[in-house]
């Protein structure tokens, strides 16, 4: 059974431009390669070796951009923010006063800098389900805190 892939409009854009971005690439790798090559003895030529090296890489990640592309599943905007389930944006406040916002995505998709979180982590599991209201625990190596929900888009 092939793992599906859960990611937002913008997330699958952000992977087509990269794998457009690798793809063009491939006539210039293969140019430096034939450069390279031209140099003579290719035992100890380093510029070929890292010139092939650079075409594995290249090659393994457009393949890896194409499976996901090929297996994924759009995310769409949750119709009602009644609760908490994937694509949804979530506004947690703590007892403090302190605010966090969410975006619950899938695991290709998840930046946790960038405030999205991938359903399958700790704080997206967490989330998951939730109503207005609720009161959620996050734990994090750090800490554990505990939050309302505030809002739910």
């Amino acid at each position: 059974m092939k793992k599906q892939f859960h990611m937002t409009k913008s997330g699958i854009a952000e992977l087509q431009t990269e794998l457009d971005s690798l793809t063009a690439r491939r006539g210039e790798i293969a140019d430096a390669i034939k450069t390279a090559r031209e140099q003579g003895d290719l035992s100890e030529n380093a510029e070929y070796h890292s010139a092939k090296d650079d075409q594995e890489r290249t090659e393994a990640r457009i393949s890896e951009l194409e499976h996901i592309l090929a297996n994924t599943e759009v995310i769409n905007k949750p119709r009602s923010g009644k609760k908490v389930q994937l694509g949804s944006t979530v506004k947690l406040k703590s007892k403090g006063g302190k605010e966090k916002t969410f975006q619950v995505v899938g695991t290709v998709e998840a930046d946790p800098l960038e405030g999205k979180i991938s359903d399958e982590s700790p704080i997206g599991q967490a989330l998951i389900g939730q109503e207005v209201g609720n009161s959620v625990e996050i734990v994090t190596p750090a800490d554990t805190t505990t939050y309302k929900v505030a809002s739910i888009n």
